[in-house]
């Protein structure tokens, strides 16, 4: 290399450093002026924190006091037209009363098929009013009250569904079937559907029927074909066993809690004895018993915190899950019945009525009767299994197949043993499936199939969002498929929740739904303080999903708001993103569309201790007056979908 490429290479390598410098310069610069206006802007929050905050709590209050005021004249009101309605079912906070209808319906043998299809539409209506207080009530004396009554409900039903199908086989020969020679009878009602068979031509060769108009049909092994049998399919609307079964859940729980607090006493009582046995060790001795103590504490501390999102895994409280030995016990948080519950029964078909000149000669027999399926067979071969098929109600989305499981009524719990040969034709939406007896069944779907949410937006007005009339909501839909008796119907909150749900439409979150999909942790208390401020500002603004939400941490929140009051999507252009913290709230400079997350606020924009302050920087006057008229059934209702949703964890 020569001297001049030599001053060269040195004159280019000055400049370059030189460069550097002043980069480096620029950059400390900036970050001085960034510290400054953010330094700025925090003062600016301080100053006017205790404002905004007794701003936001006044507006809060305010519709607190309101719906107070309101759901108590509700409830008031709501008492008086239920002791006016006069339509046969009893007050279910009526101990006395609901076991005064028990008995008398018990002891009711004269009622005809049509009137104690009537007294079941009751007992169903009573069943979910009983169900309702159980889930709200925290009183031990009250949850074995309603559970007592629920179960006393649900034996009567069941009960009562066998004498009506007692009453129509006994009258099984006075309507044959012209072609088929036996008798088979559909009967549907508003809470149920029911499908009769009676077995009385006999004809070895008979292998299968279909109850085309119920979508039902079974399938019998050749041996049944020639006995005297009648086969039962009763589809419930409704599913009363699964409740039985979180009932039996939580007396184990009981059980298993008990279990605890004894080895918890026990351990107690040993360290005690432990303490007083070492009681006169002195020295290095007595100051490792002093340490052991304190961990203990520190120990003790730590397991009464509240890890909410933690699963239970203490061996000592019962869980429902998958057991061994190929017997599968089905997770009743994991999974939910959907389109009611089938009742498979093989009965002794009961005698006929004879008719001898003039003369009917009946054989009284007392109650249906089981006929036993599997029966021994000779060298120990198994009997063939029997089948089944259902074609899925139409008011039930499913999201998935469905998983066929038959209820256990010994342990009361459902099972997903002793099923095979399960097919789904999706295009006829029918499964078909064989057991290994007759057995009750129900068709389940994941509880939580809806969830995550991959995206989620909530807008004053528009498709796929729900709108909000008084106290009232109802669904909006572009398919309606298997919901038509669902949307464009106002409801209450509370009731158009309990409505999707059973339609198969899961979007609401409980305490155990962490434990079965993934979230997106939040600090609990900001959580709520977002829903809260949200709902305030629902009548005028449109909320939307990020994906920045998902890494700026668990003491932060950030989503899409918009200024919107058209039912018109809201252009992708339109959106900012704002990101909400315990201190403040900010507007952040990304998009959606940047490349990495950064918490850098945007230009010309200031921070605010609460989140409707830092939207209504960016809102027209008209928005603001919008907003702050909304009416206080407005905001508790979206408050309170929010709320059930969180959609803010669960996507």
């Amino acid at each position: 290399m020569t001297k001049a490429q030599r001053l060269k290479k040195q004159q280019e390598e000055e400049e370059a450093a030189q460069l550097q410098a002043e980069r480096e310069e620029q950059d400390r610069l900036e970050n001085r002026r960034k510290q400054e206006e953010i330094q700025r802007l925090e003062q600016m929050v301080l100053e006017s924190r205790e404002n905004e905050l007794n701003e936001l709590c006044h507006l809060l209050e305010e519709n607190n006091s309101a719906i107070i005021k309101w759901r108590i004249d509700a409830a008031e009101k709501a008492k008086w037209e239920r002791y006016m309605r006069c339509d046969g079912v009893p007050d279910p906070k009526d101990q006395r009363g609901v076991n005064t209808f028990i008995s008398l319906w018990r002891d009711d043998s004269e009622s005809n098929v049509a009137e104690e299809l009537q007294l079941c539409s009751i007992a169903v209506q009573l069943f979910e009013e009983l169900e309702e207080l159980l889930n709200e009530t925290k009183d031990p004396k009250e949850i074995l009250m309603y559970q007592e009554a629920l179960r006393d409900v649900q034996e009567l039903l069941h009960s009562k569904h066998l004498s009506i199908a007692e009453k129509i086989l006994k009258g099984a020969s006075e309507n044959i079937d012209p072609d088929t020679r036996n008798m088979q009878t559909v009967s549907k009602h508003e809470t149920s559907t029911l499908c009769l068979w009676a077995n009385l031509f006999k004809n070895p060769n008979f292998k299968e029927l279909d109850f085309e108009e119920a979508g039902m049909g079974f399938r019998l092994p050749m041996q049944l074909a020639v006995s005297d049998i009648a086969v039962r399919i009763l589809h419930t609307h409704y599913d009363h066993l699964s409740m039985l079964a979180r009932i039996r859940q939580s007396e184990k729980q009981i059980v298993g809690e008990e279990k605890l607090s004894i080895q918890e006493s026990d351990k107690k009582q040993s360290s005690a004895s432990l303490q007083s046995r070492n009681s006169s060790v002195q020295g290095s001795e007595g100051s490792k018993s002093q340490i052991f103590t304190q961990m203990e504490a520190l120990s003790g501390h730590m397991s009464s915190l509240d890890f909410s999102d933690a699963p239970t895994t203490d061996p000592t409280v019962p869980q429902v899950a998958m057991t061994g030995n190929g017997a599968q016990v089905v997770d009743i948080m994991e999974y939910t019945s959907l389109g009611g519950v089938f009742y498979y029964d093989l009965l002794h078909l009961p005698p006929q009525p004879i008719r001898r000149r003039g003369y009917t000669i009946l054989q009284i027999v007392d109650g249906l009767r089981v006929f036993p399926y599997p029966t021994k067979r000779p060298k120990g071969e198994a009997c063939p299994p029997v089948g089944v098929s259902v074609t899925l109600p139409d008011w039930v989305v499913y999201m998935e197949p469905p998983r066929v499981a038959r209820w256990d009524a010994g342990d009361e719990q459902w099972r997903r043993d002793g099923i095979t040969d399960v097919s789904y034709e999706e295009a006829g939406a029918k499964i078909s499936f064989k057991m290994e007896t007759f057995q009750t069944f129900a068709l389940m779907q994941k509880t939580y199939a809806n969830l995550p949410f991959q995206s989620w937006e909530l807008r004053p007005l528009g498709q796929d969002s729900a709108l909000f009339m008084n106290d009232q909501c109802m669904l909006q839909l572009e398919q309606e498929r298997g919901l038509s008796h669902l949307v464009g119907k106002w409801m209450s909150g509370p009731a158009l929740q309990k409505a999707m749900l059973k339609a198969g439409i899961n979007i609401f979150v409980n305490e155990h739904t962490h434990k079965y999909i993934s979230i997106c942790k939040k600090e609990s208390l900001s959580e709520q303080a977002v829903y809260e401020q949200m709902a305030l500002f629902a009548s005028a603004c449109a909320f939307s999903w990020s994906k920045w939400n998902a890494i700026c941490g668990e003491e932060h929140l950030v989503l899409q708001v918009c200024e919107h009051h058209d039912p018109s999507p809201v252009p992708e252009d339109s959106w900012s993103m704002y990101l909400v913290g315990t201190q403040r709230s900010q507007k952040l400079e990304i998009t959606e569309n940047s490349e990495a997350f950064s918490q850098d606020h945007a230009p010309n924009s200031r921070f605010h201790s609460t989140f409707i302050h830092m939207l209504q920087d960016n809102m027209s006057p008209d928005g603001i007056a919008m907003a702050r008229n909304s009416h206080y059934w407005f905001v508790d209702t979206v408050q309170s979908l929010l709320c059930a949703t969180r959609p803010l964890v669960y996507s």
